[in-house]
């Protein structure tokens, strides 16, 4: 079966989503956008995790490893809704595995644009740097491309 990269956010997320697209829609003349925030996009890419890979996260503890899949494995996941690539911080614990999304807030539905080992994810990225530095689209698509098929986290959700 084909690696399939398309996906729908769960229910309660895309309930979510809605009402802050109708929220959008009714207050546009006045120019609000209702612009979702890093730290919630974060979230929904963790929670989509969770449906689509069966992910069990653990509770924010800023290591950069959000939870572990079912073969024990520790899974970092990012999460856009801008269309660019992922940002990563200097950690001193790198997770076994990357999940990385790309979503269409307007659609509610959204693409997997990394899902592999997160060492393939950074390998252009220096040992060490302060601050935040980005991946760009570029490269992380690059970088999937590279990952064999038997080392990507298997879907729950088909």
């Amino acid at each position: 079966m084909p690696y399939r990269r398309e996906l729908t956010l769960p229910p309660v997320v895309a309930e979510l989503i809605t009402a802050r697209n109708r929220l959008r829609e009714h207050y546009k003349i006045a120019g609000l956008k209702f612009t979702l925030d890093g730290n919630l996009v974060g979230d929904i890419g963790e929670a989509v995790a969770a449906e689509l890979f069966g992910i069990k996260l653990i509770e924010a503890n800023g290591t950069g490893i959000d939870g572990r899949a079912a073969d024990g494995r520790s899974v970092q996941v990012k999460a856009t809704g801008t269309g660019r690539g992922p940002v990563f911080r200097c950690v001193d614990t790198r997770a076994d595995h990357l999940l990385f999304f790309d979503i269409d807030f307007d659609s509610l539905r959204g693409e997997i644009i990394f899902n592999g080992p997160e060492h393939i994810a950074l390998v252009k990225m220096p040992k060490a740097w302060v601050g935040q530095r980005p991946v760009s689209k570029v490269q992380i698509r690059a970088a999937d491309a590279l990952v064999p098929i038997e080392d990507r986290l298997r879907r729950i959700d088909v």
